[in-house]
């Protein structure tokens, strides 16, 4: 009995650890696997370094963004950090408006 005792402080860190750290975790990344596999073209994307771009052509395990008015560039899927929402008003100074 003694020897559970000793062990229980330690069991219930293990445990804390888990639903405070892990599951957490876990959940952000399966958020992140689902947004990235509902990529599709035209979506408006920022790329975990702060680039953004609109989704132009989606592979398997790759992306073809453009990031500037014909100029298009491959990303690696995981590598996208959001999506951002198609209706977004563009920016005052992108002359695509």
């Amino acid at each position: 009995m003694d020897m559970i005792l000793q062990f229980l402080p330690l069991i219930l860190l293990v445990v804390l650890f888990y639903f405070l750290m892990i599951r957490p975790q876990q959940r952000r990344m399966k958020a992140h696997q689902q947004m990235v596999a509902e990529l599709k073209r035209g979506d408006q994307v920022v790329l975990s370094s702060g680039m953004l771009g609109k989704v132009v052509r989606v592979e398997d395990k790759e992306v073809g963004l453009e990031i500037a008015t014909g100029v298009t560039v491959k990303v690696v899927r995981t590598m996208i950090a959001e999506v951002r929402v198609r209706g977004e008003p563009a920016p005052a100074n992108d002359s695509k408006s």
